[in-house]
């Protein structure tokens, strides 16, 4: 269903429920997050069934559907009744993803944060992802095992090990006698005829455990001179890019040892800089296509067909009206911090400072429409600039029908609009029980696991506020809602606020 057809499709916006945290600290832990625990990027898997989470401290924790198996039946039943039905997730497994490295020829430090996760095509049912920090690429396949446990019993006076009988068969009483055929009791062994003996008692039974296992395929390394920014998997199911600011690199999944530069914007003399590239993302439908968004505000849409080296872009999306009004800091904010294209590949969503903008591919003169996120922070523009809050990078998402968007604010606020109906300023949820309170000045403490942290999951009901109360409250610029995706069929939408992991439906 296109954006344009919304108001048929749905005649009122949606109503935003709490689901499930995982991280949050108890009412007495109220320590500012630690920095390995931040979380720094968010991915569902196409099916939706699982969700991967980076964080600061290289590491990958991976969420399951809790009702995975039985989706359909699930589907079902929420069709014939009108219970409100939304998918909840548990713990599954993590991994150390990266390590910290330093590059000895650039005297460089490269830190362990996850800059990007991408699930990849699941061939025979196995789950591969790409995780990436600001060098260095991996591949990991994470597989599901049953781990079988076999339970402890008291096997009681009448089972005895072989050796036991043979040792105390003289001294066995005729009260006690024992079926030395099988080494059972002839009691005991009726029951098992007779089948009343409780199925917990019956030994050889064993207790299965699911567990995973995350291993690293390929390392696709030593071909980036700056930091990765972004990752994207071609539709083909064979090929992804890997994006820094001045170049973005084609692989092969199966080959890590090359890779083919198709964009590289690097001047000869780097005093000539104007732009750099800030995200990448392949059409959902079409292979050939690859679009990037820069600094300068501009969505370039490339064919790879055309040449080997796709500088010269096929279409060109610009806003117009940013060209009339021009300031000092009219190119910061209209830095393109992230785009997501819709399922059908017709329309992209892109996000810059101030506002969140929806593209039609056919008309690149201006975008469809525009829902203005920061409006309220323009006459701050001076005091963003002096602590370089204007240079955050939010992400955003799009509902799988293309109807309803998603992006994050300060003090963790998540702002959702929708195009054809609903109000303009949207709708606006609270990721945390306080988002007014100050942050605390860093304490020191011992560094707490990731599995203690996003493993502990509860419940509670969410806050929600209209835009024109948020814009009344102070905003809190040390509380930023960064990351967050979509799910791809429900109304779903898991967002981070701090090292936290908030999910909430409609």
């Amino acid at each position: 269903m296109a954006p344009s057809s919304a108001a048929a499709g749905s005649g009122a916006p949606l109503e935003w429920k709490l689901s499930q945290v995982f991280g949050e600290r108890s009412p007495g832990e109220e320590a500012p997050d630690v920095p390995d625990d931040v979380i720094s990027s968010i991915e569902f898997d196409k099916t939706g069934d699982h969700l991967a989470v980076g964080d600061r401290g290289g590491r990958v924790i991976i969420f399951k559907r809790k009702d995975g198996k039985d989706h359909f039946r699930r589907q079902v039943e929420r069709s014939e009744s009108d219970f409100a039905w939304h998918p909840e997730y548990r713990y599954m497994t993590e991994f150390q993803s990266h390590e910290p490295e330093f590059d000895y020829l650039k005297s460089l430090e490269i830190e362990e944060k996850v800059n990007k996760v991408k699930w990849c095509p699941m061939p025979n049912g196995s789950l591969f992802m790409l995780s990436t920090n600001d060098r260095t690429i991996k591949l990991w396949k994470v597989k599901e095992r049953k781990m079988k446990k076999v339970r402890e019993k008291d096997l009681g006076p009448y089972i005895c090990p072989e050796n036991a009988l043979l040792a105390e068969r003289s001294y066995v009483s005729d009260q006690e006698k024992i079926n030395f055929d099988n080494g059972h009791h002839v009691e005991w062994t009726e029951k098992i005829a007779q089948q009343k003996l409780p199925s917990h008692e019956l030994p050889g039974i064993a207790d299965y455990n699911n567990d995973a296992l995350a291993r690293c395929r390929k390392i696709y390394a030593h071909a980036h001179d700056f930091n990765i920014n972004s990752l994207s998997n071609n539709s083909d199911g064979e090929t992804f890019v890997s994006v820094d600011d001045l170049r973005i690199n084609l692989w092969n999944m199966e080959i890590s040892s090359q890779c083919f530069n198709i964009i590289d914007i690097k001047p000869t003399n780097m005093e000539d800089l104007t732009e750099v590239i800030t995200s990448a993302q392949f059409h959902p439908v079409h292979c050939n296509l690859l679009a990037y968004s820069s600094s300068r505000g501009f969505i370039r849409l490339v064919d790879m067909r055309q040449s080997a080296l796709c500088d010269h872009s096929a279409r060109i999306l610009q806003d117009g009206e940013q060209r009339s009004s021009k300031s000092f800091f009219t190119e910061i904010i209209a830095s393109i911090s992230d785009i997501k294209f819709a399922a059908d590949g017709r329309y992209l969503m892109s996000r810059d400072y101030l506002n969140l903008k929806l593209w039609d591919l056919h008309m690149g003169s201006k975008p469809v429409a525009t829902f203005k996120v920061h409006e309220h922070l323009c006459p701050r523009l001076s005091d963003l600039y002096d602590n370089d809050s204007i240079f955050d990078k939010f992400d955003c998402c799009l509902s799988g029908d293309g109807l309803h968007f998603a992006t994050g604010s300060y003090s963790y606020l998540l702002r959702i609009f929708s195009h054809g109906f609903g109000s303009e300023e949207g709708v606006t949820v609270g990721s945390c029980k306080n988002p007014s309170r100050a942050s605390l000045p860093a304490a020191p403490r011992a560094r707490r696991s990731s599995i203690s942290n996003l493993a502990r999951g509860f419940y509670r009901q969410a806050r929600e506020n209209s835009s024109s109360v948020a814009n009344d409250t102070p905003c809190d610029l040390k509380q930023k809602l960064l990351h967050l995706a979509w799910h791809p069929t429900e109304n779903l939408i898991a967002c981070a606020a701090g090292s936290s992991l908030f999910m909430y439906y409609a």
